[in-house]
């Protein structure tokens, strides 16, 4: 499902206003010392009532936090082996997971062309704008190219064990990165014969 398209208030809210509330929220979260408890609370609190704004499943939400858990758990981990790291794991782990929700919730309620316009207006240097927009654009094309590789492995093969799934699956990436290479450089020629520098 498409959620970046909704009719919710929170959909209707200017881009501009979106991002300007997000980075806010994510400058809040980072900036606020460890044992500030009472404004991670107000910062949660404040996500709770636009999540409620938007009318974005819980199970969505959940998902897509579930599935950036593994890098969260990545950087509090290092932080467990310093002194009095139960502490500091679980600030970490509490600050990393507001940000995230913060960025899943402006995601999902703004459409990506609408905040490269933003960023346009903002005067945010054009090659950042560019590279962004080219690879929102291609995230896509990429993701269509592995599901393609997928299915035509998957029906070469009859094989179902665990360890060649893993095979398979590390193949598919390695031809995939070769593949994304290849393409990156004959669209990069296409663009250049086409004036852009």
């Amino acid at each position: 499902m498409d959620h970046g398209h909704g009719h919710s208030a929170l959909h209707r809210a200017p881009a501009g206003l979106k991002l300007a509330t997000a980075l806010a929220l994510v400058l809040t979260v980072v900036l606020l010392p460890r044992p500030q408890l009472a404004g991670l609370l107000v910062v949660a609190a404040v996500l709770a009532g636009l999540f409620a704004l938007s009318h974005i499943s819980i199970l969505f939400l959940l998902k897509r936090l579930l599935l950036l858990e593994p890098l969260v758990l990545g950087v509090a981990g290092l932080m467990w082996f310093q002194p009095g790291g139960g502490r500091i794991f679980a600030a970490v782990m509490i600050k990393a997971n507001l940000c995230l929700l913060t960025t899943i919730l402006l995601a999902n309620t703004t459409p990506f062309t609408e905040l490269v316009r933003v960023l346009q207006r903002l005067r945010v240097p054009w090659l950042f704008v560019t590279t962004l927009a080219l690879m929102h654009r291609y995230l896509f094309v990429l993701a269509d190219e592995a599901e393609r590789m997928r299915r035509a492995r998957a029906s070469r093969t009859f094989t179902r064990g665990r360890r060649f799934q893993w095979q398979t699956l590390s193949s598919v990436v390695g031809q995939l990165f070769v593949r994304a290479s290849e393409r990156a450089e004959r669209i990069y020629s296409a663009m250049c014969a086409r004036g852009w520098k």
